[in-house]
């Protein structure tokens, strides 16, 4: 960040983490409450429409940006940049942690001026902490339902990412790792 903070003086750098979910009409079964020794039933949909969700936050401020795409692909990752780049204000500068997905590395990848990419290690989805707000909207919002057609998935998702985002605080205490702030205030100490 020290690096990216010398490139850019005068602004304030923030950390964001970006990631893609994928969500369809397959769902998820999760842990319901039931009386002990019971074995409840839970719906299992098994058809095939998918959609998928394009999801930036920086866990200091709770603040997000997302898309729901039908597709995920470079197009949509553009999409979702540029709109990125047009929420921040002029004096932020973002760096957005993502993983190694093709898209994130194409070369037809627009990035604005006010965003740098920074890519994690190969097969190490522990250290984005979006992985946690999908876990968090599967288990909470989206598990253990039927939805009859790709409409119906699409308001759920929406909604479950509405309501997940309504608070910042609570997007930020699930994405703020101890790492995360420990990076945070040893930034703080250098510049001090």
């Amino acid at each position: 960040m020290a690096a990216v903070a010398s490139s850019h003086p005068g602004q304030r750098i923030e950390l964001w983490f970006q990631d893609e979910a994928r969500f369809g009409q397959q769902g998820s079964n999760s842990r319901i409450w039931a009386d002990t020794g019971s074995r409840p039933r839970a719906p299992r949909q098994t058809e095939y429409d998918f959609l998928y969700l394009f999801a930036a936050c920086c866990p200091e401020t709770g603040q997000s940006n997302a898309w729901l795409m039908p597709a995920a692909n470079t197009q949509t990752m553009n999409g979702q940049l540029a709109d990125l780049g047009r929420q921040l204000p002029d004096e932020v500068h973002v760096v957005l942690v993502l993983d190694g997905a093709g898209w994130h590395h194409s070369t037809g990848l627009a990035v604005p001026p006010n965003l740098t990419l920074v890519h994690l290690p190969a097969y190490a989805p522990e250290l984005n902490p979006i992985e946690r707000v999908w876990r968090e909207l599967r288990q909470r919002y989206l598990s253990n339902r039927i939805y009859p057609d790709a409409e119906a998935l699409e308001d759920a998702v929406a909604s479950a990412w509405m309501t997940l985002t309504e608070d910042p605080r609570r997007l930020g205490s699930l994405t703020d790792y101890p790492w995360i702030q420990t990076a945070r205030q040893q930034q703080t100490t250098k510049e001090i």
